[in-house]
């Protein structure tokens, strides 16, 4: 199933404009060249070797995550080389975090790499941080290799918040603007657009999403969530695991998480569909390499990826991450890609964050 944004039908009872961004993991399989391929054949007839000859492997990897440590993708890329490494996957692995600018600091790093099997970890908060940084490095000029994993995210407010349902919330947005705040990461990035495409399904013109919402962003969980605690904003949006603990002790209220079905984490928490507002995101994450690629490089860097992903080692980690398998490889994730880069753009001009 592939990604898209698009007008929806309303709530049978209460008629809304309805968008949705859906990025549903597709299984995927891939027949892979046999590894006596990796093999130099001498030619007969003084003809050129077979094309197999040119096949590499990958006994050493960088993975530039494009973030300061302690976040969603540096978790991902340290839980990478840690799962490389010890299933033998590669010799070493080495972890660099250059932070800055929603990725694309990194991103422009992985432009100027001049080593081949290098991977960087980025998502759906790089597609949005592009346009709105307007960044001059960007994800059309990577070799996308994999996506990997994904996230709910979760609309919670503090325990003692009149808010009882996400319909509570978003209706007092509606009628007040601005009065009514929602906090949550960097500006542009998931929460932010899911918190626009909430109002839209509301009703809300995309030309007004910008002058009724007010979105607090911060650039770590532990604030936005000191502020929701504090009770300094009405609401908050954030990745299910990063509030997962403090809904469950009942410190903070969940009132809808933003996937296709109820998640195994807050079993007991409606979808904002199941609320009436036909709204589908999940924050993806997965991992390019550099744009200028041979074939055989990015053969062998798919290889490498399909391998751990597969792999019983990479189930676990998922498990106790809490992440889920979302799964994509090589020309399947390119195209995803693609139409991913395209919907977040035209999001983000619907809810006022860039120019048309």
């Amino acid at each position: 199933m592939r990604s898209v944004v698009r007008p929806l039908s309303g709530h049978p009872v209460r008629p809304r404009s309805a968008l949705t961004v859906s990025a549903v993991a597709v299984g995927l399989s891939l027949t892979l060249a046999a590894c006596s391929g990796l093999e130099p054949s001498t030619p007969q007839g003084g003809g050129s070797a077979d094309a197999s000859a040119d096949a590499v492997s990958v006994d050493e990897l960088e993975i530039i995550v494009p973030a300061d440590p302690g976040g969603g993708w540096d978790q991902t890329g340290r839980a990478m080389q840690q799962n490389l490494q010890e299933t033998g996957l590669v010799d070493t692995a080495t972890v660099t975090n250059v932070g800055g600018a929603g990725g694309t600091v990194g991103l422009a790093s992985l432009a100027n790499t001049a080593e081949p099997h290098t991977l960087m970890v980025m998502g759906l908060v790089m597609v949005g941080a592009v346009e709105t940084n307007e960044s001059q490095a960007r994800l059309e000029d990577t070799t996308p290799i994999a996506r990997l994993t994904e996230e709910q995210l979760v609309v919670v407010v503090p325990a003692e918040s009149p808010y009882q349902t996400l319909e509570d919330l978003v209706a007092d947005v509606v009628a007040n603007g601005k009065d009514v705040s929602i906090t949550g990461g960097s500006a542009g990035g998931a929460d932010h657009i899911f918190a626009g495409m909430l109002l839209q399904a509301a009703g809300v013109a995309p030309e007004d999403v910008a002058t009724k919402l007010n979105y607090v962003p911060y650039s770590g969980g532990g604030e936005s969530l000191a502020a929701l605690l504090g009770n300094k904003v009405s609401a908050g949006i954030s990745g299910v695991a990063e509030y997962a603990e403090q809904i469950n002790a009942g410190e903070v209220r969940a009132l809808a998480v933003s996937g296709g079905g109820r998640t195994t984490t807050l079993p007991d928490t409606p979808t904002a569909i199941e609320e009436g507002y036909d709204v589908h995101l999940t924050n993806w994450r997965g991992v390019v390499a550099p744009g200028d690629l041979s074939a055989a490089d990015r053969e062998a860097l798919e290889t490498l990826v399909e391998e751990m992903a597969t792999s019983e080692e990479w189930q676990v980690t998922l498990e106790d991450k809490g992440w889920d398998n979302a799964f994509l490889l090589g020309s399947e994730f390119e195209s995803y890609l693609t139409e991913n880069i395209a919907d977040i753009q035209k999001t983000l001009v619907d809810i006022g964050l860039v120019a048309p």
